[in-house]
Protein backbone atom coordinates (compact mmCIF):
# COMPACT_ATOMS: atom_id res chain seq x y z
CA UNK A 1 0.00 0.00 0.00
CA UNK A 2 1.45 3.73 -1.07
CA UNK A 3 0.71 6.68 1.23
CA UNK A 4 -0.34 9.69 -0.83
CA UNK A 5 1.97 11.79 -1.73
CA UNK A 6 1.47 15.37 -2.55
CA UNK A 7 3.73 18.24 -1.27
CA UNK A 8 2.17 20.83 1.05
CA UNK A 9 1.52 24.04 -0.73
CA UNK A 10 2.14 27.07 0.23
CA UNK A 11 -0.35 28.90 1.91
CA UNK A 12 -2.79 31.30 -0.57
CA UNK A 13 -1.33 32.48 -4.11
CA UNK A 14 -1.80 30.29 -7.74
CA UNK A 15 -0.40 26.91 -8.78
CA UNK A 16 1.11 27.19 -12.35
CA UNK A 17 2.27 24.22 -14.59
CA UNK A 18 3.78 23.88 -17.77
CA UNK A 19 1.89 21.77 -19.97
CA UNK A 20 4.39 20.10 -22.37
CA UNK A 21 6.80 17.46 -22.45
CA UNK A 22 9.20 19.22 -24.55
CA UNK A 23 12.46 19.29 -22.36
CA UNK A 24 13.91 22.26 -24.10
CA UNK A 25 10.93 24.05 -22.98
CA UNK A 26 11.35 22.53 -19.51
CA UNK A 27 14.77 24.04 -19.54
CA UNK A 28 14.37 27.34 -20.67
CA UNK A 29 11.13 28.06 -18.35
CA UNK A 30 11.24 25.96 -15.15
CA UNK A 31 14.26 27.56 -13.74
CA UNK A 32 12.17 30.86 -13.96
CA UNK A 33 10.56 29.72 -10.55
CA UNK A 34 7.00 30.20 -11.12
CA UNK A 35 6.06 27.03 -11.90
CA UNK A 36 4.59 24.03 -9.28
CA UNK A 37 5.31 21.40 -12.12
CA UNK A 38 4.47 20.23 -15.06
CA UNK A 39 1.23 18.40 -16.59
CA UNK A 40 2.35 15.83 -19.60
CA UNK A 41 -0.56 13.62 -21.75
CA UNK A 42 -0.05 11.08 -24.34
CA UNK A 43 -1.11 13.98 -27.21
CA UNK A 44 1.94 16.25 -25.69
CA UNK A 45 4.38 13.37 -25.96
CA UNK A 46 3.61 12.79 -29.52
CA UNK A 47 4.32 16.15 -30.40
CA UNK A 48 7.34 16.35 -28.48
CA UNK A 49 8.50 12.86 -30.23
CA UNK A 50 8.75 11.16 -26.76
CA UNK A 51 7.94 7.25 -26.66
CA UNK A 52 4.81 6.67 -24.67
CA UNK A 53 6.19 3.76 -21.66
CA UNK A 54 6.76 3.58 -18.03
CA UNK A 55 10.94 3.63 -18.48
CA UNK A 56 11.11 7.08 -20.68
CA UNK A 57 8.14 8.57 -18.50
CA UNK A 58 10.25 7.72 -15.61
CA UNK A 59 13.39 9.50 -17.12
CA UNK A 60 11.01 12.82 -17.62
CA UNK A 61 9.51 13.08 -14.32
CA UNK A 62 13.43 12.55 -12.84
CA UNK A 63 14.27 15.68 -14.94
CA UNK A 64 11.23 17.53 -13.85
CA UNK A 65 12.43 17.14 -10.29
CA UNK A 66 15.72 18.07 -11.41
CA UNK A 67 14.89 21.38 -13.03
CA UNK A 68 12.43 22.55 -9.70
CA UNK A 69 9.40 20.78 -10.60
CA UNK A 70 7.57 19.65 -6.83
CA UNK A 71 4.51 17.72 -9.25
CA UNK A 72 4.61 15.67 -12.25
CA UNK A 73 0.98 14.53 -13.97
CA UNK A 74 1.88 11.61 -16.10
CA UNK A 75 -1.38 10.10 -17.96
CA UNK A 76 -1.99 6.23 -17.44
CA UNK A 77 -3.09 4.79 -20.98
CA UNK A 78 -4.46 1.57 -21.84
CA UNK A 79 -7.49 -0.31 -22.89
CA UNK A 80 -9.90 -0.48 -20.37
CA UNK A 81 -10.39 0.03 -16.50
CA UNK A 82 -7.61 -2.93 -15.61
CA UNK A 83 -4.91 -1.55 -17.99
CA UNK A 84 -5.41 2.01 -16.81
CA UNK A 85 -4.78 0.46 -13.53
CA UNK A 86 -1.26 -1.27 -14.52
CA UNK A 87 -0.18 1.64 -15.72
CA UNK A 88 -1.02 4.40 -13.28
CA UNK A 89 0.49 2.14 -10.92
CA UNK A 90 3.61 1.73 -12.73
CA UNK A 91 3.70 5.38 -13.07
CA UNK A 92 3.13 6.37 -9.34
CA UNK A 93 6.23 4.38 -8.31
CA UNK A 94 8.76 6.47 -10.95
CA UNK A 95 8.14 9.37 -8.35
CA UNK A 96 11.44 11.09 -7.88
CA UNK A 97 13.12 11.61 -4.34
CA UNK A 98 10.48 13.27 -2.20
CA UNK A 99 8.40 14.92 -6.03
CA UNK A 100 4.92 13.99 -6.32
CA UNK A 101 3.80 11.70 -9.63
CA UNK A 102 0.10 12.32 -10.12
CA UNK A 103 -1.70 9.61 -11.96
CA UNK A 104 -3.87 11.54 -14.94
CA UNK A 105 -7.08 9.64 -15.38
CA UNK A 106 -9.31 10.74 -17.93
CA UNK A 107 -12.85 11.69 -16.61
CA UNK A 108 -15.21 8.56 -18.04
CA UNK A 109 -16.60 5.80 -16.34
CA UNK A 110 -14.08 3.30 -16.94
CA UNK A 111 -11.24 5.85 -15.68
CA UNK A 112 -13.80 6.68 -12.62
CA UNK A 113 -13.73 3.14 -11.34
CA UNK A 114 -9.62 3.12 -12.47
CA UNK A 115 -9.54 5.86 -10.63
CA UNK A 116 -10.67 4.72 -7.20
CA UNK A 117 -8.49 1.65 -7.77
CA UNK A 118 -5.77 3.81 -7.46
CA UNK A 119 -6.10 6.19 -5.11
CA UNK A 120 -7.41 2.74 -2.71
CA UNK A 121 -3.96 1.62 -3.81
CA UNK A 122 -2.03 5.30 -2.45
CA UNK A 123 -1.82 7.22 -5.79
CA UNK A 124 -2.55 10.84 -6.08
CA UNK A 125 -4.97 11.30 -9.22
CA UNK A 126 -5.95 14.09 -11.45
CA UNK A 127 -9.33 13.97 -13.01
CA UNK A 128 -8.66 14.87 -16.40
CA UNK A 129 -10.97 15.70 -19.58
CA UNK A 130 -13.36 17.06 -17.57
CA UNK A 131 -16.26 18.58 -19.62
CA UNK A 132 -19.18 19.27 -17.16
CA UNK A 133 -20.12 19.98 -13.53
CA UNK A 134 -21.46 16.12 -13.29
CA UNK A 135 -18.14 15.19 -13.79
CA UNK A 136 -16.55 17.56 -11.37
CA UNK A 137 -18.60 16.71 -8.50
CA UNK A 138 -17.80 13.29 -8.96
CA UNK A 139 -13.70 13.92 -9.05
CA UNK A 140 -14.21 15.57 -5.72
CA UNK A 141 -16.48 13.13 -4.05
CA UNK A 142 -14.12 10.54 -5.47
CA UNK A 143 -11.03 12.60 -3.15
CA UNK A 144 -8.93 13.56 -6.69
CA UNK A 145 -6.39 16.15 -5.68
CA UNK A 146 -6.95 17.75 -9.25
CA UNK A 147 -9.77 17.91 -11.38
CA UNK A 148 -8.79 19.29 -15.03
CA UNK A 149 -11.75 20.95 -17.23
CA UNK A 150 -10.25 22.12 -20.81
CA UNK A 151 -11.44 25.15 -21.11
CA UNK A 152 -10.48 25.81 -25.18
CA UNK A 153 -12.19 22.79 -26.16
CA UNK A 154 -15.60 23.62 -24.26
CA UNK A 155 -14.82 26.77 -26.00
CA UNK A 156 -14.62 24.83 -29.47
CA UNK A 157 -17.87 23.08 -28.74
CA UNK A 158 -20.07 26.18 -28.06
CA UNK A 159 -20.00 25.60 -23.96
CA UNK A 160 -18.75 28.74 -23.17
CA UNK A 161 -15.39 27.92 -21.65
CA UNK A 162 -15.15 30.31 -19.36
CA UNK A 163 -18.30 30.44 -17.38
CA UNK A 164 -18.33 26.65 -16.97
CA UNK A 165 -14.82 27.00 -15.41
CA UNK A 166 -15.97 29.47 -13.06
CA UNK A 167 -18.82 27.59 -12.27
CA UNK A 168 -17.15 24.02 -11.39
CA UNK A 169 -14.79 26.75 -9.29
CA UNK A 170 -17.92 27.88 -7.14
CA UNK A 171 -18.92 23.96 -6.61
CA UNK A 172 -15.75 23.48 -4.93
CA UNK A 173 -16.17 26.47 -3.02
CA UNK A 174 -19.76 25.89 -2.11
CA UNK A 175 -19.36 21.88 -1.12
CA UNK A 176 -15.75 22.87 0.80
CA UNK A 177 -13.96 19.90 -1.57
CA UNK A 178 -9.99 19.68 -1.25
CA UNK A 179 -9.64 18.99 -5.21
CA UNK A 180 -8.21 21.51 -7.13
CA UNK A 181 -9.66 22.83 -10.61
CA UNK A 182 -6.47 22.56 -12.30
CA UNK A 183 -7.87 24.32 -15.57
CA UNK A 184 -6.08 23.16 -18.69
CA UNK A 185 -6.29 24.04 -22.78
CA UNK A 186 -5.73 27.53 -22.32
CA UNK A 187 -4.81 28.86 -25.60
CA UNK A 188 -3.66 32.82 -24.47
CA UNK A 189 -2.27 34.57 -20.88
CA UNK A 190 -5.14 37.02 -21.51
CA UNK A 191 -7.17 33.78 -20.85
CA UNK A 192 -5.64 33.16 -17.65
CA UNK A 193 -5.73 36.72 -15.75
CA UNK A 194 -9.31 36.72 -16.67
CA UNK A 195 -9.88 33.53 -14.71
CA UNK A 196 -7.63 34.71 -11.92
CA UNK A 197 -9.80 37.62 -11.76
CA UNK A 198 -12.79 35.02 -11.29
CA UNK A 199 -10.57 33.95 -8.02
CA UNK A 200 -9.35 30.87 -10.14
CA UNK A 201 -5.64 30.07 -9.02
CA UNK A 202 -4.58 26.82 -10.86
CA UNK A 203 -3.96 26.46 -14.52
CA UNK A 204 -1.68 24.27 -16.63
CA UNK A 205 -0.52 25.71 -20.41
CA UNK A 206 1.99 25.51 -22.99
CA UNK A 207 5.26 27.20 -23.53
CA UNK A 208 3.47 30.20 -25.89
CA UNK A 209 1.41 30.96 -23.12
CA UNK A 210 4.19 31.09 -20.11
CA UNK A 211 6.62 33.25 -22.55
CA UNK A 212 3.53 35.80 -23.34
CA UNK A 213 3.01 36.18 -19.42
CA UNK A 214 6.41 36.75 -18.86
CA UNK A 215 7.39 39.28 -21.54
CA UNK A 216 6.25 42.66 -22.11
CA UNK A 217 7.63 45.13 -24.61
CA UNK A 218 7.14 47.88 -21.93
CA UNK A 219 9.31 45.64 -19.27
CA UNK A 220 11.81 45.78 -22.26
CA UNK A 221 12.30 48.79 -23.09
CA UNK A 222 13.02 49.22 -18.64
CA UNK A 223 15.82 46.70 -18.60
CA UNK A 224 17.46 48.16 -21.20
CA UNK A 225 17.07 51.70 -20.08
CA UNK A 226 18.11 50.30 -16.92
CA UNK A 227 21.31 48.47 -18.31
CA UNK A 228 22.32 51.80 -19.94
CA UNK A 229 22.24 54.11 -16.76
CA UNK A 230 24.13 51.57 -14.85
CA UNK A 231 26.77 51.62 -17.39
CA UNK A 232 26.79 55.64 -17.84
CA UNK A 233 26.97 55.47 -14.14
CA UNK A 234 29.70 53.25 -14.20
CA UNK A 235 31.87 54.96 -16.16
CA UNK A 236 31.37 58.20 -13.91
Amino acid sequence: MRTERIPKPKPGGPRLFLDSADTAAWERLLPTGIFHGVTTNPLLLERAGVRCDVETLGALARRAAMLGAHEIHLQAWGDGEDALVRTGEALAATAPGAKAVLVKVPATPEGFRAAARLKAAGCAITLTAVYNPGQLLAAAALGAAYAAPYLGRLDDAGRGGQATVAAMHEILKGTGAATRLLVASLRGAEVVASLAQRGLDTFTFGPEVAEALLRDPLADEAAAAFGEAARRAGSN
